[in-house]
């Protein structure tokens, strides 16, 4: 594993605990950034690919960018409107937020903000968040190559 990547992984897992995410360690995997160098991710904090899709964002700053989406069984690159955000921990907080504003319309996001692992709450939240039909294992995949990195010297004793 590079240097950069833990990195990466560290500065995640710390805002997303900032945030009070449930499983930081797993929400630092989940991200869909390249590692914190995407463009979205440099320009915009943006690390989760959240779109201005949904009434809990209106008003708020976005930058237009493709992205790719798994659509009809093929990848397509389509335009969309992405929000800006202050920081990674703001990030963090408001993905949780939206998860809870739209948890009564996607039952997915119900089931993973009670779920009783990271495990469990990236599989369902990956269910409804991509259109990746393969996001949760990509995910799962991340933090179980990098998941050392998670260890505190205090918990490795």
């Amino acid at each position: 594993m590079s240097g950069l990547q833990e990195e990466f992984l560290r500065k995640a897992c710390d805002a997303a605990a900032a945030a009070g995410h449930m499983f930081p360690e797993y929400a630092a995997c989940e991200l869909e950034s390249a590692w914190g160098l995407s463009h979205l991710a440099v320009r915009a904090n943006n690390l989760f690919g959240q779109k201005q899709s949904h009434p809990a964002h209106e008003g708020t700053e976005t930058i237009s960018l493709p992205t790719r989406e798994y659509l009809h069984g093929a990848w397509t690159t389509v335009p969309a409107s992405w929000i800006v955000f202050a920081s990674w921990q703001s990030c963090f907080e408001k993905r949780m937020k939206l998860l809870h504003t739209l948890e009564s319309a996607h039952p997915h996001y119900t089931a993973a903000l009670k779920a009783k692992n990271g495990e469990e709450f990236v599989t369902e939240v990956s269910k409804s968040w991509s259109t990746d039909p393969q996001r949760a294992g990509k995910v799962l995949s991340i933090y179980d190559h990098h998941q050392a990195v998670f260890v505190h010297p205090a918990q490795a004793a």
